[in-house]
């Protein structure tokens, strides 16, 4: 059943509620905050508007009401990037006063037609009490089941019964996105060789409609000393932090991206099959080539492997009609203090690939890691590129550096930071404390992130989460020092793949990036 639309005052309630946690250092709130901003263009160009509205809100909150006062605010490296971010807020709150109306409005016709049709199916001789039950049906819903990307007009799908879905629908997203990037690329250069039209008297009546907006929503957002909210509720809308989303974002440092425009591994891996048509089917028609699809069988599939990750028998092609905004994946798994997970779809070639890769390192005793990126589409996450930062290793550590390398390139192909994957050469596969404190980090931005643990001597590997509670806050809050320590808490993390909001999708295009051969 698709859940009801919400109210913006539900919407606003669910964006104030998160955690803030000002021990987290400020370049990784920053990094938040601009995921933030990046999934909330990507649920608007679906039609979710309530996600929208939810994550925009919840960006110029963090903003505004906590990202102001964070300890190292005062650093000057951080205070370009945080001018960044509250420019990118009065952009929202223009943005959040269109919505608006357009939420309410349809929530208002939702509340009248069960109105309606409640009134048509009471008994004749009792009287029904509208009001009552506007009141009622208007109080927040239950937190597992409140899920604004959900309450649209689309059925949500199960990601366990739909992976060959969820795998067309990527690869023709992600390829649309593409051609759109390469378009929009193109567009720009040649603007710049051409002069500038005359600006329309129109789009300056429209800055200024905007620029009013701006104020009145930035005066309620900020407005401590009048205490009230849009609905008229009086109380600040900067209370109560506790979150539910807390997104990995990169640095806003929109430098050239000619440097990482050609980086492949190999160079005719899955950008370039991206940009191409997937071939019409055969003469056989899609049912009976489906039925007839022989099983892979693991030893044979492994042997076949090509660095893009699509080794495999052919897929009937994308339907042409395939848009995100016409499925929703519903969450597949809840953290321990209730709050739902987006489900993660994991190529199941990626981390053999990752060992090849890692392989030198291997027999020499050292750990290699690596960055798992992908896109949101349809309220899900996919996992569509692994990338190898440049890292410093030993046989029990591997550390990533040069990060505004990383995350250049990162932003640089609207990526976003999905978890991460190491070796253990000669170890079991378990996370060790430094590990734990590692993905803390991951975690504490993206509740989604996941981390991939790799044992070639054992022959084994497992994908894993902390815990919330007892582990997030167990991490975060740790003081012990020391390379290795133990922890007072047992539960500290948990399997995200059997089950959890992890689910492998045979087929699904991956693309191995290789920063460390980039200069």
């Amino acid at each position: 059943m698709v859940e009801r639309p919400l109210s913006v005052q539900q919407i606003v309630e669910e964006a104030q509620n998160f955690d803030y946690n000002p021990l987290v250092p400020l370049k990784y709130w920053l990094r938040t905050a601009n995921t933030l901003l990046q999934e909330a263009g990507i649920y608007e160009r679906e039609g979710k508007i309530q996600q929208t509205y939810l994550l925009l809100f919840r960006h110029a909150q963090l903003v505004l009401g906590s990202l102001r006062a964070h300890p190292d605010a005062r650093q000057i490296q951080h205070r370009s990037n945080l001018q960044q971010a509250e420019r990118a807020v009065q952009k929202s709150l223009a943005k959040l006063e269109v919505l608006k109306p357009r939420i309410n409005a349809r929530y208002q016709r939702y509340e009248q037609l069960r109105q309606d049709r409640e009134a048509q199916n009471a008994p004749r001789n009792a009287p029904v009490n509208l009001n009552q039950s506007t009141t009622k049906s208007s109080s927040k819903p239950k937190s597992l089941s409140f899920e604004p990307a959900t309450a649209n007009h689309t059925e949500p799908l199960a990601a366990a019964d739909h992976r060959d879905l969820a795998v067309q629908l990527a690869h023709t997203e992600i390829r649309r996105r593409a051609t759109a990037k390469t378009a929009s690329r193109h567009a720009g250069e040649q603007g710049m060789r051409t002069a500038r039209p005359p600006i329309n008297q129109n789009h300056t009546v429209d800055d200024d409609t905007l620029t009013q907006q701006m104020q009145k929503l930035g005066s309620q957002l900020k407005g401590k000393a009048s205490g009230q909210t849009q609905d008229g509720n009086s109380r600040s809308q900067f209370e109560n932090h506790r979150l539910i989303y807390r997104y990995p974002t990169v640095p806003e440092n929109r430098s050239s991206k000619s440097d990482f425009s050609t980086i492949c591994a190999p160079k005719d891996a899955l950008v370039n099959g991206l940009m191409e048509d997937t071939p019409a089917p055969g003469l056989p028609p899609k049912e009976k080539l489906l039925g007839n699809e022989p099983p892979i069988s693991r030893t044979n599939q492994e042997n076949s492997l090509k660095f893009d990750g699509s080794a495999r028998l052919p897929s009937p092609p994308p339907k042409p009609d395939l848009k995100p905004s016409t499925f929703t994946f519903k969450p597949s798994a809840y953290l321990e203090n209730g709050s739902p997970l987006r489900t993660i779809f994991l190529p199941p070639n990626l981390r053999h690939q990752f060992l090849k890769i890692a392989l030198s390192n291997t027999q020499a005793n050292l750990e290699t890691c690596g960055v798992l990126c992908g896109t949101l589409i349809s309220n899900a996450l996919f996992i569509s590129k692994l990338v190898i930062p440049d890292q410093e290793s030993t046989s029990d550590t591997c550390e990533t550096i040069n990060e505004d390398k990383l995350f250049e390139y990162v932003d640089g192909e609207d990526l976003m930071v999905l978890g991460w994957i190491h070796t253990h050469p000669t170890q079991t596969c378990f996370m060790s404390s430094r590990d734990l404190h590692t993905h803390a980090g991951y975690q504490a931005m993206m509740p989604e992130s996941i981390a991939i643990v790799c044992a070639p001597s054992k022959g084994d590997w497992g994908v894993f989460r902390l815990t919330d509670p007892p582990g997030m806050k167990s991490v975060l809050g740790c003081t012990k020092t020391g390379l290795f320590h133990p922890h007072d808490e047992t539960n500290i993390y948990t399997d995200a793949l059997r089950p959890g909001h992890v689910y492998e999708a045979e087929g699904l295009h991956f693309d191995i990036v290789d920063l460390r051969q980039i200069q």
